[in-house]
C-alpha cells in the first residue's frame, strides 16, 4: 500500500510547507515552531490523510491525499498536539 504520491522530495517539502502554513493559519492559538516544524506538520498531515483515505476507501490503492486533505490532516495533528500540551499544563 503506497501512501505517498510520487512528487519527489522537493515537491513534498513545498506541499508540506504550504499545507502546514495553511493549517497553522486556520487553527486558533499560538502553535509556535519554525519552518521545519511547519513543513513536517504538513507532510505528516498528508500522510495521515492518505492513510485514512486508503483505509476507508476514499482513494484507490497508490493514490495519495490531495492538498486539502493534507491541510485537514495537519489540522487534526495540531488539534491533538494542542490537547496534549494543555493537559501537561
Amino acid at each position: 500500500m503506497e501512501l505517498m504520491a510520487d512528487y519527489g522530495w522537493l515537491g513534498w517539502i513545498v506541499i508540506g510547507g504550504l499545507a502546514g502554513m495553511v493549517a497553522k493559519w486556520i487553527m486558533p492559538g499560538e502553535q509556535g515552531g519554525g519552518i521545519l516544524k511547519t513543513i513536517l506538520l504538513g507532510i505528516a498531515g498528508a500522510l495521515l490523510a492518505g492513510l485514512i483515505g486508503n483505509l476507508v476507501g476514499w482513494y484507490s490503492m497508490g493514490e495519495g491525499a490531495g492538498f486539502i486533505a493534507a491541510v485537514v490532516g495537519a489540522l487534526v495533528i495540531l488539534f491533538v498536539y494542542g490537547k496534549i500540551q494543555s493537559s501537561k499544563s
